[in-house]
């Protein structure tokens, strides 16, 4: 499976295809992510093989074991992901044409070929990130902005209802760890990455960076920070948001 090359993000229109939204399965509904250009998780990855080789996906497809494909629970469909094994390092990008994996804690369903590269085969599962992978020539407009709220919880803010400002708790929470950073978005071409940036770049008082992950599977992440408390981090947001750019995710670098 080693010969089998990574899919390549192209742009396609999505259709309801697979994008119900929500829909319910064994008792759980998902809600479809409204914008997913933002998007890198950590969790546990399965995979799923020769019992389901040929029948039809989500969107209609056939699945096929030895393509570079994926199952996510609430990605829009089709989206391509890079998919990177926390144990070995190994990577693969597959794009995503099915639902699931409904099992508590999984977070993607790979296929055979996928698995078989990352080497999670004989073990079932396996460490991952998942990060999106936005396509060259992706016509949407600045990422859409969200519920200040939610963006305070990630990034550590404390509401002053909740804590005295000048508790103990208060002093820890703004404390973040060395070389934290929020990212904004990720590229499969450079071009387009350093388009982004430099479009940002002149709305930040805050440093933006393009982290490059290695070959074969080359990613360009766009970063703003990094950043030493929460405070500060909030602050950028807040700029960010006066540029319709809320979908943002806290990252360790």
């Amino acid at each position: 499976m080693s010969h089998v090359p990574d899919a390549v993000p192209r742009y396609e229109t999505r259709t309801i295809a697979g994008n119900k939204n929500p829909y319910t399965v064994l008792g759980q509904t998902y809600t479809l992510m409204s914008d997913e250009r933002a998007y890198i998780e950590r969790g546990i990855a399965s995979w799923y093989g020769f019992k389901f080789n040929g029948e039809r996906t989500s969107n209609g497809e056939l699945y096929d074991m030895f393509a570079m494909t994926g199952a996510h629970k609430t990605l829009p469909i089709p989206s391509y992901v890079r998919v990177t094994n926390l144990d070995n390092r190994k990577s693969v990008i597959v794009r995503i044409n099915d639902r699931g994996p409904f099992h508590e804690g999984r977070i993607v369903d790979l296929s055979y070929a996928a698995a078989q590269r990352l080497g999670i085969t004989q073990m079932g599962t396996g460490n991952v990130e998942v990060e999106i992978v936005v396509p060259d020539g992706d016509p949407r407009p600045p990422l859409k902005k969200r519920k200040a709220g939610l963006a305070s919880k990630e990034a550590g803010i404390v509401p002053k209802a909740e804590v005295n400002a000048t508790s103990p708790s208060a002093v820890i929470q703004s404390q973040l760890p060395e070389g934290t950073y929020l990212q904004i978005a990720a590229f499969s071409i450079e071009d387009s990455a350093q388009k982004f940036a430099g479009n940002v770049r002149g709305s930040l008082s805050y440093p933006i960076i393009i982290s490059v992950t290695a070959p074969p599977t080359k990613l360009y992440r766009i970063r703003v920070g990094p950043f030493k408390d929460a405070q500060s981090m909030q602050a950028a947001r807040e700029q960010l948001q006066k540029i319709d750019i809320s979908e943002v995710h806290v990252v360790y670098q």
